[in-house]
């Protein structure tokens, strides 16, 4: 077997299984478990950070385990543990992408879409645009990995971009109560609007520039 189409198998491997991970594993238990050990620190901390790390595996949404963040440690405390958590978990499907490729088929040409968007915008900003669009995070980032995006860019550009999400769902995160299975109780319309409008202004000078050029 070539060394790429090993990695196409192990890429189609990992997609089944995360599949088959977010139809069986609900967060339901995470909530149960979070509730009962709210009031340990040590345990919640950890709890956590096994939710930000299986958290891509799940395909759970980060404002997800970001409202636990805010649920056990306070909007203050909570923010920066939560964007930390987020940019790291992010870097997961980032990381498969690239180690995956994009070479043939449907996925080059997904990758391909993305080297367009990316040489338009730069890493940064493409990366900054691409999280402030109310967009799954997980597919975000592979199609970053897969476009060649430097490492430094993505994370600079991941922890920017889910500002906005991260707060929103930290300070959503004082009643566990109102969270439901999706976790999207946590951001409002009006924030999707707003952080949609930061991001399509970002996207105007590289969108002029590419329809001008000759």
């Amino acid at each position: 077997m070539t060394e790429f189409v090993r990695r196409q198998a192990v890429g189609l491997a990992v997609l089944a299984g995360v599949a088959a991970a977010s139809l069986l594993a609900g967060p339901d238990r995470l909530f149960e478990t979070a509730r009962t050990v709210a009031d340990r620190p040590a345990a919640f901390g950890a709890l956590l950070a096994g939710a930000y790390l299986v958290r891509p595996l799940f395909a759970w949404p980060t404002s997800l385990v970001a409202v636990l963040a805010g649920y056990g440690f306070g909007p203050v405390a909570g923010f920066p543990i939560a964007l930390a958590g987020t940019t790291a978990s992010a870097c997961l499907p980032f990381l498969a992408a690239r180690y995956v490729g994009a070479d043939s088929g449907l996925i080059a040409r997904l990758g391909d879409s993305a080297d367009r968007f990316f040489a338009a915008t730069g890493d940064l900003r493409g990366m900054v645009i691409s999280r402030l669009l109310p967009a799954p995070s997980d597919p975000v980032s592979a199609t970053a990995g897969l476009s060649g995006v430097s490492p430094s860019a993505f994370v600079a550009g991941t922890a920017v971009g889910e500002i906005p999400w991260t707060a929103a769902a930290v300070l959503a995160g004082g009643s566990l109560e109102r969270l439901v299975a999706s976790g999207a109780s946590a951001v409002g319309w009006e924030l999707v609007a707003a952080a949609g409008a930061v991001g399509v202004a970002l996207l105007a000078g590289p969108a002029y520039r590419a329809v001008a050029a000759p």
